[in-house]
């Protein structure tokens, strides 16, 4: 009976320490596009940064390594007899690379006390687009404020306050509440400069973070060129202007033929209305946004000079008047003024959560802060000054809600105001950002590896005491 008893432990012994050998490590972290999870292969990455003004106007200047210059965006492809769309968002890099490289930047005057400790952090709420646990687009295009009132069909960035419950995305406080808060200077002014969609025409794209990520008012400067009715492009390339030819070929696309000096943007200027009769042939792709010239407060950002990319690097620089006379949509910047800005880039035809983001800076005009703006005289700076070097980190799914809940251990210091600059490194943040990916799947594996430890020392425990028992025995 003993010795039955000790080979039975002997059994499971061996089963659970084959188990927990075999499975250890195995299952946890690897992309996984179906539950919206892309890693990349770099968690952090470099910018710099300077800063330069004259009183009246403002220059950011940007620059950051990219492995080749992302300047198409999403595209329409005629295939078999139709048109259809390539280039489609994906969870981390786009397989066509037809996905835009990007620099925004965040930036705000104080109003929201926890942007300058938290940055971008506190614009991310619950349930945002790409989390694993995503609202619907049809929810919230049904949202009598969100969708109805301010034309959202996804969930985006949004300031707490703007929340009757901070962490629930859909409890947005009334439109008169909205609107009170907004005139306090309680939203964050964002610059979003894109390499397909703004940058031929010479602009960056004005926007505004509030109950959602909104656009300033005005005209903004890229349409879809789509006529949906007949399910074909609404304009095509100008062949008089592109040397006989009315569309891109997909081929020469994908071969990187077409370059930053090329025909690569299709503008109201050079184009015309689409004509169905032209001899069409697959292959045939002609860019899904039709780019135009702003209107409005939307388009207070200029591109100062040429963004252009060379050698790996991008060098990207935005120009505003320091006053827009638009308060309600800007924010306002006057010498003496300390500002707090935080960064995000996309590249490697990355789209949506799929960036790298900063901590926040400060920024003064002629005060101390982590970035000064050096005061020129004239029309452009010379940009002598050192830039400023910033790190960046992939920021996975961390959101505010899980920040200031009771699954953060830090809870209690980020609600006295603690900055999490003074608590975390950005390498830190980037490996936490990317444990918060793999979270569910690291809880199923640490219960599976207590389990067989169990077993283990179950075994082990039985086996001892057969072992023990026989010796009596004898």
């Amino acid at each position: 009976m003993r010795r039955s008893a000790l080979l039975a432990s002997g059994a499971v012994f061996v089963a659970a320490l084959g188990y927990s050998w075999f499975t250890h490590g195995t299952g946890v972290v690897r992309n996984d596009p179906e539950h919206h999870i892309s890693v990349p292969s770099a968690l952090t990455m470099p910018l710099r940064v300077q800063v330069a003004h004259n009183g009246t106007d403002v220059l950011f200047r940007y620059r950051w390594p990219a492995p080749n210059a992302g300047i198409f965006h999403d595209m329409l492809r005629y295939e078999g007899g139709a048109w259809r769309v390539r280039g489609a968002a994906v969870p981390g890099s786009q397989p066509d690379g037809l996905h835009e490289d990007r620099v925004s930047m965040m930036l705000d005057d104080g109003s929201v006390p926890e942007f300058g400790r938290y940055g971008g952090y506190v614009a991310i709420g619950n349930r945002l687009a790409g989390f694993r646990d995503e609202i619907s687009g049809r929810e919230v295009a049904a949202h009598p404020e969100l969708g109805r009132r301010l034309g959202q069909d996804e969930p985006t960035k949004y300031l707490p306050a703007t929340r009757s419950n901070p962490v629930e995305f859909l409890s947005v406080v009334p439109e008169a509440e909205q609107r009170r808060l907004q005139s306090a200077g309680y939203f964050l002014d964002l610059w979003h400069w894109r390499a397909a969609r703004s940058n031929p025409v010479g602009v960056a794209d004005d926007q505004v973070i509030t109950a959602g990520r909104l656009s300033d008012a005005g005209r903004g400067m890229y349409t879809t060129n789509w006529e949906g009715p007949n399910r074909r492009p609404a304009r095509m390339f100008d062949p008089a202007q592109n040397n006989g030819r009315a569309a891109f070929r997909w081929d020469e696309l994908m071969a990187g033929r077409i370059g930053q000096d090329s025909v690569n943007a299709l503008t109201d200027a050079n184009s015309v209305a689409f004509d169905p009769n032209h001899a069409w042939q697959d292959g045939d792709t002609i860019p899904r946004r039709l780019l135009r010239a702003p209107q409005g407060s939307r388009g207070d950002i200029a591109v100062s000079g040429r963004a252009r990319w060379t050698d790996g690097e991008w060098d990207v620089t935005l120009r505003r008047r320091m006053d827009t006379g638009n308060p309600q949509d800007d924010k306002i910047l006057r010498d003496g003024g300390v500002y707090q800005a935080a960064f995000a880039i996309h590249r490697q035809a990355t789209g949506g959560r799929w960036h790298y983001v900063s901590l926040p800076l400060s920024v003064g005009f002629g005060r101390p802060a982590d970035v000064g703006a050096t005061r020129f005289e004239g029309e452009a700076p010379g940009w002598s000054q050192p830039a400023h070097a910033v790190t960046l980190f992939y920021p996975g799914q961390v959101n505010w809600p899980l920040i200031i809940g009771d699954r953060h251990p830090g809870a209690d210091r980020v609600r006295a105001g603690v900055p999490v600059r003074f608590r975390h490194s950005e390498d830190q943040l980037a490996h936490y950002g990317v444990e918060m990916e793999f979270n569910d799947a690291i809880q199923r594996q640490w219960r599976l590896t207590l389990l067989a430890g169990l077993g283990l020392i179950a075994a082990f425990g039985i086996a001892l005491t057969a072992t023990i028992g026989r010796g009596k025995g004898a």
